[in-house]
């Protein structure tokens, strides 16, 4: 693996990106296939397409309020428009020489991207990362409106792969897992959040 690339679950068309929630916005958002009162459209929220990492962060929806997981599916072509509107989270000298123009961009940001270290099966650290992207409240109208095209429960996917893990199973468990491959992107595009070319 390459230290810096995206790894999803994608078709031609649509991407999948990992949320984890409390069950009224869950259920909601399952419902009406979007986001709906209580979500707050008011904040920035972060989309994962990497499984794993989203299951060290919702401790496999054990944690209080990311309880349910939910796959979203979104429209490539705006997965692709995100990241080209997005900034890095910090001013890493491969992506801005100069700090100042980072700190100008980040200010007037619509979408930012965090490279977090990717966790196997058991929680450890990898010598890779994993991308997250932040969709700023400028944009998370257009995320809920435009972007997606289904969402998923996959609560109890994750129920079972934890009750595999606790029980030492890794194996069963890691047939469970959603099936992530290197997604694609141009040079120009690797370059601006940060990835390896």
């Amino acid at each position: 693996m390459k230290e810096f690339e995206i790894r999803a679950d994608y078709t031609n068309d649509t991407l999948v990106v990992y949320q984890a929630y409390n069950k009224a916005i869950a259920q909601s958002a399952l419902e009406n296939q979007k986001f709906c009162a209580p979500f707050s459209f008011s904040r920035m929220t972060w989309i994962k397409p990497s499984f794993l990492w989203m299951m060290e962060r919702s401790n496999y929806g054990q944690k209080s309020n990311q309880e349910y997981t939910l796959a979203i599916h979104i429209k490539r072509e705006a997965w692709e428009k995100a990241l080209q509107k997005a900034i890095l989270t910090s001013p890493e000298k491969r992506v801005y020489p100069d700090p100042h123009s980072w700190e100008r961009d980040f200010e007037n940001a619509e979408v930012y991207v965090q490279w977090d270290p990717e966790r196997n099966i058991k929680g450890t650290k990898l010598n890779y990362r994993s991308i997250q992207v932040g969709i700023s409240r400028l944009l998370i109208k257009e995320f809920n409106e435009e972007w997606i095209v289904k969402i998923e429960d996959y609560t109890p996917l994750v129920k079972k792969i934890l009750s595999f893990t606790k029980s030492g199973d890794f194996d069963k468990a890691k047939k469970l897992l959603p099936v992530e491959k290197m997604y694609p992107l141009s040079d120009n595009l690797a370059r601006k959040i940060g990835a390896t070319v």
